[in-house]
């Protein structure tokens, strides 16, 4: 397990939580069954592999959100090697939970139990196909991965052009470090198995979205209502690059 955790669900301050929800259940995702943590608004939903988090609350929004047993005890720990932490709420009367920012301001968040049942015992793809990436765009990715190798040391994948792209396994899910210029927010990435039906389903609901986004080849990105982008490619877009061997020297990226 990560130092981090393991992870949870990507979270989305989403205004209209109504609105939000609708919509990832029209393309395909499920309704998961939360718990009485939070007192504000709160839905998520799954499509087997991913967890959505809708919030109808203020944060620093999209968060990636792991969960860490004895947070306060991992919390000194960190601190102890050098992590900031933006926030911290810990304490024997509240649920615990504390955040931090990566290198290009990108929010973690850990909490110390889930909030939610269901999501890992069932396949069941949205529209978009089967999610393989949570993208994060990033200034230098070697630069980023300073911070990330030192939470989640296994880096999976390593493509150096036409821009240089790393993927870690980041408690249980695939995270990317992305240098592309078309990527302007953290995104979600899917392998579509079934581009025709995908492009039906667009316009059958007149569902928003952007043609040839531009980035790494998607041919299509959906803006769900709270704006988030989520990419479908026909292939995974790292495909045959450099495969990083466990015996492999991470140091470099060392915090």
């Amino acid at each position: 397990m990560s130092a981090l955790g393991r992870f949870l669900e990507f979270s989305i301050r989403t205004p209209d939580i109504l609105e939000s929800l609708s919509y990832y259940k029209l393309i395909g995702f499920t309704e998961q069954q939360i718990g009485d943590v939070w007192t504000h608004k709160y839905a998520v939903v799954g499509d087997g592999i991913l967890n959505i988090g809708l919030h109808d609350r203020v944060f620093d929004s999209p968060a990636i959100t792991f969960v860490h047993h004895n947070l306060a005890k991992r919390a000194r720990k960190m601190s102890d090697h050098g992590f900031d932490f933006s926030f911290m709420r810990l304490g024997e009367d509240v649920f615990n939970e504390l955040g931090l920012a990566d290198r290009d301001g990108h929010m973690v968040t850990m909490l110390e139990a889930r909030t939610f049942t269901g999501g890992d015992d069932f396949d069941d793809d949205s529209i978009l196909g089967t999610w393989f990436e949570l993208s994060l765009p990033v200034r230098d990715a070697v630069r980023a991965a300073h911070f990330w190798a030192s939470v989640a040391p296994n880096l999976l994948r390593v493509r150096e052009e036409p821009t240089t792209h790393m993927r870690f396994d980041a408690g249980g899910m695939a995270l990317g470090l992305s240098e592309s210029i078309a990527l302007d927010a953290p995104s979600l990435c899917f392998r579509c198995r079934d581009k025709q039906a995908l492009m039906d389903a667009i316009e059958k609901h007149g569902l928003e979205h952007e043609k040839f986004p531009g980035y790494e080849g998607a041919f299509v990105a959906l803006i769900a209502p709270e704006g988030t982008k989520l990419y479908a490619f026909d292939e995974d877009f790292l495909g045959d690059t450099y495969e990083v061997e466990e015996s492999d020297d991470l140091s470099e990226f060392s915090q």
